[in-house]
């Protein structure tokens, strides 16, 4: 019996490397797409092809081949996955595209489903000026191109191993140097996230078994809390440091902004309930599962120490992270 054949467009960073691992490791015939502008693969055993796919005949190089997957990690002008998916309807089995929990139309309530309203996009949208309305683009790109056969992965917070927005890597280092860490609102409160690790085996399993439609891709609600990943940081770190609890008001008096000053953690009210109480069970029922929260911080500690404490950063998102010095005026003053 032939391996399933899976062609990942993009595949050197972050997510794309971890659909690239994770279908290496499962004996997958693996060709990637990209640029080449970063590292061609994690891996040996992966067939490498080069293209500009915003370029006029940026995607001839896959004019010839099928495959049984493709998994698409793009997230900005729409057309690029409405002209990829054309080009490929007619030679791939399913068409997995990543897209994100930010195409739901505010207010988001807790517990919503995939049905829950979206925000408007357009398959033919050329421009990129709001990433909600992009992803939103590219679900549309693909479905118009596969139909049922296309796999709409809506994926929230994203930890991990090779991390290169910053979340969980500024967790880890501010933990790591140790002492009094300032920890926002309350240890209970619930957190949705997926291991990159744990959404690259979901993406494959739900284009193999030729899944359909759209799936909310992080963990269960209250599956796990703020207080246990800090704390899951400590132990990783064995750095000794102190967790101390500040009250979201008193945090947000401070002008801290949650979320990207304070990475994960937002207070309580509509923008947590649509980030951390989603309802994931049509993805469990479609084959998600989750590692333990412990291995995916111990993991991407140990990826850090190898980078010397430093994780690379997209220069398309903003910095993440407290100043030390507004940290310590908070802590001082509560």
């Amino acid at each position: 019996m032939s391996a399933n054949r899976l062609l990942v467009l993009g595949g050197t960073e972050f997510v794309g490397r971890a659909i690239v691992d994770e279908a290496v490791a499962a004996g997958w015939e693996v060709t990637v797409f990209h640029r080449g502008t970063n590292r061609a693969s994690p891996s040996d055993a992966v067939t490498v092809l080069h293209g500009d796919r915003t370029m006029p005949g940026g995607l001839d190089a896959l004019r010839v081949g099928s495959w049984d997957v493709v998994v698409d990690t793009w997230s900005w002008a729409p057309i690029a996955v409405r002209d990829a998916a054309a080009l490929l309807a007619d030679r791939v089995g399913s068409y997995v595209y990543v897209s994100s929990r930010s195409v739901y139309a505010d207010p988001l309530p807790a517990g919503a489903s995939e049905d829950a309203p979206v925000v408007d996009g357009s398959a033919h949208d050329d421009g990129f000026a709001d990433y909600a309305r992009a992803k939103r683009g590219g679900e549309l790109a693909a479905v118009q191109a596969f139909g049922d056969r296309a796999v709409l992965a809506r994926a929230g917070l994203i930890l991990g191993p090779h991390e290169n927005i910053g979340r969980l890597p500024w967790w880890l280092a501010r933990i790591a140097e140790g002492g009094e860490v300032l920890a926002p609102g309350a240890a209970s409160d619930p957190i949705q996230y997926i291991d990159a690790r744990d959404l690259a085996a979901f993406l494959l399993t739900a284009g193999s078994t030729r899944a359909s439609g759209a799936f909310n891709v992080v963990s269960e609600p209250r599956a796990t809390t703020l207080g246990e990943l800090l704390d899951a940081c400590i132990a990783a770190t064995g750095s000794g440091a102190t967790l101390r609890w500040v009250d979201q008001e008193r945090v947000l008096a401070a002008g801290i902004q949650p979320w990207t000053q304070l990475p994960v953690w937002l207070p309580t009210g509509p923008d947590a309930d649509a980030m951390h109480h989603g309802d994931v069970s049509r993805a469990v029922a479609a084959g998600l599962r989750r590692r333990p929260l412990a291995e995916t911080v111990a993991d991407t500690w140990g990826w850090l120490q190898g980078l010397g404490g430093v994780a690379p950063e997209r220069p398309d998102r903003p910095v993440v992270g407290l100043d030390r010095a507004v940290e310590r005026a908070v802590l001082a003053g509560n």
